[in-house]
């Protein structure tokens, strides 16, 4: 199997180069050439373990890897969450199921795939004997899991930026709090676009990306979105036939990633009941869906911070195949996006796809009405899965967080603080973070300093 470029001007690689590289040379992302139709294996794949089913559709994807080596380090990948199943599917309602995405190391959905990418970094450092340097952006569960994922890797180097004060006190601890000596969480004062932008700008110098051994964690990685499409299958898989068809899945997104991994599978022969992206105030990708209109805007703070972003990166890749793979009209939205930061289509509608946005003062009141309603507690980024949802829609509701991540939002809801063993122990934990403007060159010179000192 071999990757393309979303912006044309970069050679295929193999999965291997593909994830390395992580953002293609051309500032494009990178793309499977074809898809496999996994039709004919649903049936076979039906009561495979989590595990399983995630080896046996990554030997789609991954060709160049030993078998044994893939096998191997999806199996490690899975085997330190707190659950069996690893997602399990839980029934609120005779039309409702949660499919609980919290059960990792770092209780939040972005495990799923940074503990595999982490597995695969180390693979790919064996094979070409050369270190890595895991360059990132986040809103906050995005460095927590990185970080968790990249943790004991020889020969990797982590640099994580995210907003100084604009995630949550827990979410910074994860990060901080590690007291590994290949870790630099690197808090900026600006916006988590602000910091992606800063890290694309870094990727997309080409002679410092080559001599630092650059390599991307945000979800622009492909290995990320492919992995996270597993746990769309392992779901899809566990409903009634009868029901498969006609269930959607309501997608807590701020940068598309999520939602854009469960929709890569129907262009695998997979029949599903479409898509619901679900947004907080910072509702840039509804916008998107309900007027054609791509607009930059001013980030607002929120109680589900994780998605307080106005850049959606995954976007690119979905306008790749809403452009039928014409790698010219994507380069000419993006340029227009980034010069002038917004650009109007006159109809981007397309089939399985609808949106919702969620403000802040509804976030509590949904939490209160699930608990009241269903006894189940979601953290505030699920809560947004939830409006306007009929209860006469068959749904799959994805829960992105473990609730006790973000204990603050429960009081206004009315409800107890719910806790964690897990980041009660961070507490006694002293934190250790890097202040840095938000400048390329700032980032380019520490990054610098750090792997080759004086």
């Amino acid at each position: 199997m071999q990757y393309l470029s979303t912006r044309g001007g970069a050679e295929p690689v193999l999965f291997s180069e593909a994830v390395s590289q992580g953002l293609a040379p051309d500032g494009g992302l990178y793309l499977p050439v074809s898809f496999p139709d996994l039709s004919d294996q649903l049936d076979r794949w039906t009561t495979l373990s989590y595990p399983e089913l995630c080896y046996e559709f990554f030997k789609y994807f991954a060709t160049d890897l030993e078998d044994s080596d893939l096998r191997d380090a999806i199996f490690k990948a899975y085997s330190n969450f707190s659950h069996s199943e690893i997602a399990p599917l839980v029934p609120l309602s005779e039309n409702w199921q949660v499919l609980e995405l919290f059960h990792g190391p770092t209780l939040a959905f972005k495990d799923f795939a940074l503990q595999l990418l982490g597995n695969f970094y180390e693979l790919q450092i064996r094979r070409t004997g050369r270190e890595l340097c895991v360059l990132g952006a986040t809103s906050g569960d995005t460095g927590a899991a990185a970080i968790s994922g990249l943790l004991g890797k020889s020969g990797v180097t982590v640099f994580i930026l995210y907003p100084d004060g604009k995630v949550s006190p827990l979410q910074e601890r994860q990060m901080t709090c590690t007291g590994a000596d290949n870790v630099f969480p690197l808090a900026i004062e600006g916006t988590f676009d602000d910091a992606q932008k800063t890290v694309k700008e870094l990727f997309g110098d080409l002679s410092f990306r080559e001599s630092m051994g650059l390599s991307a964690v945000n979800s622009i990685n492909l290995a990320r979105i492919l992995a996270q499409s597993v746990y769309y299958l392992y779901a899809w898989l566990r409903l009634s036939p009868k029901d498969r068809e006609v269930t959607q899945f309501v997608v807590p997104t701020g940068n598309f990633g999520n939602v854009f991994a469960g929709w890569l599978l129907t262009k695998m022969g997979i029949q599903m009941g479409g898509f619901r992206v679900a947004t907080n105030q910072n509702d840039v990708l509804h916008r998107l869906f309900d007027s054609g209109n791509y607009l930059l805007g001013d980030v607002s703070p929120s109680l589900a911070p994780s998605m307080d972003i106005q850049v959606a990166s995954n976007f690119e890749r979905l306008l790749f195949y809403f452009f039928e793979g014409n790698a010219e009209r994507v380069n000419e939205v993006m340029h227009k996006f980034r010069s002038e930061g917004r650009y109007s289509f006159e109809d981007f509608s397309i089939a399985g796809f609808s949106s919702s946005s969620t403000s802040d003062s509804e976030i509590p009141e949904l939490i209160q009405k699930v608990w009241t309603e269903h006894q189940y507690l979601v953290d505030p980024h699920t809560a947004c899965a939830f409006k306007n949802l009929s209860i006469t829609d068959r749904a799959v509701i994805l829960a992105t967080a473990h609730p006790a991540k973000f204990p603050q939002v429960f009081e206004q809801a009315g409800l107890g603080k719910p806790t964690s063993p897990v980041l009660d122990a961070l507490l006694d934990q002293s934190p250790q973070k890097y202040k840095i403007s938000v400048d390329s060159g700032a980032v380019r010179s520490f990054i610098e300093k750090k792997l080759k000192p004086a």
